[in-house]
């Protein structure tokens, strides 16, 4: 099984936050579920910080290889 495989996509990380933050600003959970859906709500927030942080570093991987060898211009009439 790969790791994609094992870990929520950000995009469902990021809809399971959303809920999270709408549940808590309702303000009608007890204590001790309000306390386990902010405590979620923290650990859902790590894993999408991480996940920009991953994306961000391949995009700056790869902005670095375009900047190491450009592309040569296409001359259609070659």
């Amino acid at each position: 099984m790969n790791k994609q495989a094992n870990e929520a996509s950000f995009e469902a990380n990021l809809r399971a936050l959303e809920d999270v933050v709408t549940q808590l600003e309702r303000g009608d959970l007890p204590l001790e579920e309000a306390l386990r859906q902010f405590e979620r709500g923290v650990q859902l927030t790590r894993q999408c910080r991480k996940a920009l942080e991953t994306a961000q570093l391949k995009v700056e991987k790869l902005e670095q290889l375009i900047k190491e060898s450009p592309l040569e211009q296409f001359n259609a009439d070659e």
